[in-house]
Parts: structure tokens; C-alpha cells; sequence
């Protein structure tokens, strides 16, 4: 890892370095992902079908491309009860925290016959899409479908690459089922968002994209927002651990290596006041990389993107962890909900040495869909409010627009725009 001294200039250094993992500095990909979409978009089904056996080897057609029933008992058959079982109780917990995000529909009658007011509506159409082969993660289908369906999504479209065989790993299957997906296609990479996006012989198009992916998934998320609406474009994996002299080290250690893992892309950051735990939590890096499985993997994301930065106060550490703005920040410090109050941006934050940030990614509930690359500075956590679309009611009685009919004209020919002012006018004249 980089140990550093943390001030203004070499604050600057690192957030320039981390944006160099943002999606936005691959347009290198562009050109190809632009392709794939033109392809779909004019051959719809042929597209997804010669796609497929290009890139994931696997013979798809209009017969097997959507998952059956029969598949899904398959797959149940092949998880381990346990695995089901544990799924199941962290759905539980996904659906109970995001019920509490539920907004209900709105009006105020005010006098004169004046009512405003707000409806809620959950989109009709979601898709879901879903890595497959190595970087299958089932949580992450829990997390994407669970707070659709509790906003009330009437159809929800997982897409996920099949294996050679054209088969869907089963684990991410079974938690597609528990969720409760309703359509489930075998097809991957852009060529899955362009069908989302467009709709092809065997897909019907949605209103909205969410889900992670590869850099051709993201790009090509980007590339169709306007056609349909999409989370976010995200970005490597990345965790902040905010800590004073009281963290444990080894606690700190095992928590940075638990992103760094993702890829050589994720960032692991430690933000501290004390020299001391920055030189143990450092010894205890190399001792846990003599035992992990993807030690290559941790030591090319540390190398290039972890940092051991020591700041002379906390206030300084803060400040770098709201510059950072992580997709996860723990808080190891003596009273970890009194920093809390001082932190401005974060997308998931952990509190307390028994809050590490897997907990968040598998078990307590709060989306681990979380903005990336510093976004958490305006975006948030996948959320119920993510499903639903707001409409605003508006109903006037006559005697209410009478009383401000001249103050409307006037501001539309303020703006010139005597077609408006005309529509109120016409109202009032004998």
C-alpha cells in the first residue's frame, strides 16, 4: 500500500488517481459497445443469438433463451440447502428495510377549491442485469430485485450470460426465484442492455435498467439512458476506513483486503490520526496476503490503489473521507456515531469494529448497490424511490384562479410566451 502524509497536494494526487478508475475514462471501449447496440437494435433477436455464441460460447435461440421452470427446479436441486437458507433470511432482511422506504401518495385541499398534491406509481417494467460465470454474486440479485418488487414493479427481467453448456450458474437462478423475478433470459455484455433497452423478438423492452457489469455493461447502460432510465454507471469497488488510535489493526487490515479483492481496479484506503496503527495495519496486510486466495489480485489493487494516508487531526481525516466520498466508509473511531455526524459523503457507512462491510453486502438489509468513483458526493444507495415515478395533481377551482389569473399572465408575457398567458386569459373573458 502507499503510505502517505496526508495535506492539500497530495489529497489532489489521489483523487485524481482514483478517478482514473471512473467508467467515463474508457471511452477506448466505446466504439465496440456502440456497435453491439446498433446490432441489436436493428436485428433484434439474430443480434442476441450470434452475440451469445461469439462471446460466451453458448448456442441460444428463440427455444431456450428464456429460463424455464424446469431449469429453476434444476437449479434449486444443485445449491445447498444451507446457501437457500441463508438467502432467504437475507432477503427478509433487504425487503423489512426497504418496506420502510415506501412513500404513499399525497393531496392538500387548501381553500377556495385549491388541491395539490403527489402520486406514487411503481415503473411497469424493470430488468436486472446480472454477471454471470466467475463474477456470479446472487446477494446482488437480491439487492437489485428486492426493492423493485416491494415499490410494486409489475414485471421485473433478469438477463445474466449463460455458460458454454447455455445453462445459468444455479445460484444466481435460486435467488432470482426467492426475489422474485418474473422472465429470465440467457444473454450477457452490451448486447443484453441493448435488448432491455429496445426490446427484441423474445424481450420485451423495460422502462429501466439496473444491475452491475463489466465495462461493456456499463458503457452500454450509458449509452441507452434516455431510451430507458438506468441506476448509475458504476465503478470499481472501493472502501474508506476512518480510524484513530483505538481501532484494532487487524480488524482495519481485514476489511481493506475485503474490497481490494473485487479486482485490481478496487480501492482499499485507510484514513488516520495515529502513525502507529498505520505501521500495524500494514503488518498485518502482508500477514493475511501470505493465506488469501486472490492475494495476486489484492496486491495489484494495493499497489496501484491503496493508500495508508495519516492526517495530523481528525478534522483533516474527515475532510479527506468526504473528498474520497467512498462507496464504503467505516468508522472505527472511540465514539464512531459522534464522526458520523461530521461525515458529508458516503455511500454505506459501517459503525463500530463489529460493522465490517460484508455485513452490508450480504446480511443487514441497506442495498449494497452504492454509488462509486466519488458520486456518492450526489448520488445514493439503489432504493425503493429508484422503482417508482412521481407524478404532481394539480386541481384549481374557478374563484381559486380568478384570485391569481392576472399574476400568471403576467409572468408568461414577462417570458414572452403569450400562448400561456392566452390559456388563463380566455378563462375570464366575457
Amino acid at each position: 500500500m502507499n503510505r502517505i502524509k496526508l495535506d492539500a497536494a497530495s489529497m489532489d494526487n489521489i483523487l485524481e488517481n482514483l478517478l482514473k478508475r471512473s467508467p467515463n475514462q474508457y471511452g477506448s471501449y466505446q466504439d465496440k459497445v456502440t456497435n453491439i447496440l446498433d446490432e441489436v437494435k436493428e436485428n433484434g433477436d439474430e443480434a442476441l443469438f450470434s452475440l451469445t455464441k461469439e462471446y460466451d460460447k453458448a448456442e441460444i435461440n428463440k427455444q431456450n433463451i428464456r429460463v424455464t421452470e424446469e431449469e429453476i427446479k434444476e437449479a434449486y436441486s444443485l445449491v445447498d440447502d444451507s446457501l437457500i437458507h441463508v438467502m432467504k433470511k437475507s432477503l427478509k432482511n433487504i425487503r423489512d428495510f426497504h418496506e420502510k422506504q415506501l412513500r404513499n401518495s399525497w393531496m392538500e385541499t387548501r381553500e377556495n377549491g385549491v388541491i395539490v398534491g403527489q402520486r406514487m406509481t411503481p415503473l411497469e417494467s424493470v430488468g436486472v442485469y446480472v454477471p454471470g460465470g466467475k463474477a456470479a454474486y446472487p446477494s446482488s440479485v437480491l439487492m437489485n430485485i428486492a426493492p423493485a418488487k416491494v415499490a410494486g414493479v409489475k414485471r421485473i427481467v433478469m438477463t445474466t450470460p449463460p455458460g458454454a453448456d447455455g445453462k445459468v450458474t444455479p445460484a444466481t437462478l435460486v435467488a432470482a426465484n426467492l426475489a422474485g423475478a418474473d422472465e429470465i433470459y440467457k444473454v450477457g455484455g452490451a448486447q443484453a442492455v441493448g435488448a432491455l433497452a429496445f426490446g427484441t423478438e423474445s424481450i420485451k423492452k423495460v422502462a429501466k435498467i439496473c444491475g452491475p457489469g463489466n465495462i461493456f455493461v456499463a458503457l452500454a447502460k450509458k449509452a441507452v439512458y434516455g431510451y430507458v432510465s438506468i441506476d448509475s454507471i458504476a465503478g470499481p469497488s472501493e472502501i474508506l476506513v476512518l480510524a484513530d488510535e483505538s481501532a484494532n489493526p487487524r480488524y482495519v487490515a481485514a476489511d481493506l483486503l475485503s474490497q481490494a479483492e473485487h479486482d485490481e481496479l478496487a480501492s482499499a484506503i485507510l484514513v488516520t490520526t495515529s502513525e502507529e496503527l498505520a505501521t500495524k495495519v500494514e503488518k498485518e496486510v502482508e500477514e493475511f496476503l501470505k493465506t488469501l486466495s486472490r492475494a495476486d489480485i489484492i496486491r495489484k489493487s494495493l499497489d496501484n490503489y491503496g493508500y495508508l494516508l495519516v492526517a495530523d487531526s481528525m478534522e483533516d481525516a474527515i475532510h479527506a473521507s468526504n473528498e474520497i466520498a467512498s462507496e464504503h466508509l467505516e468508522i472505527l473511531t472511540k465514539n464512531p456515531f459522534d464522526t458520523m455526524t461530521r461525515i458529508q459523503n458516503a455511500g454505506a457507512i459501517f459503525l463500530g469494529e463489529y460493522s465490517s462491510e460484508p455485513l452490508g453486502d450480504y446480511m443487514a438489509g441497506p442495498n449494497h448497490v452504492l454509488p462509486t468513483n466519488g458520486t456518492a458526493k450526489f448520488f445514493s444507495p439503489l432504493n425503493v424511490d429508484d422503482f417508482v415515478k412521481k407524478s404532481s395533481l394539480i386541481s384549481y377551482s374557478r374563484e381559486a384562479l380568478e384570485e391569481i389569473h392576472e399574476d400568471i399572465i403576467q409572468f408568461a408575457e414577462a417570458e414572452q410566451l403569450t400562448a400561456h398567458a392566452n390559456s388563463i386569459a380566455v378563462r375570464f373573458r366575457e
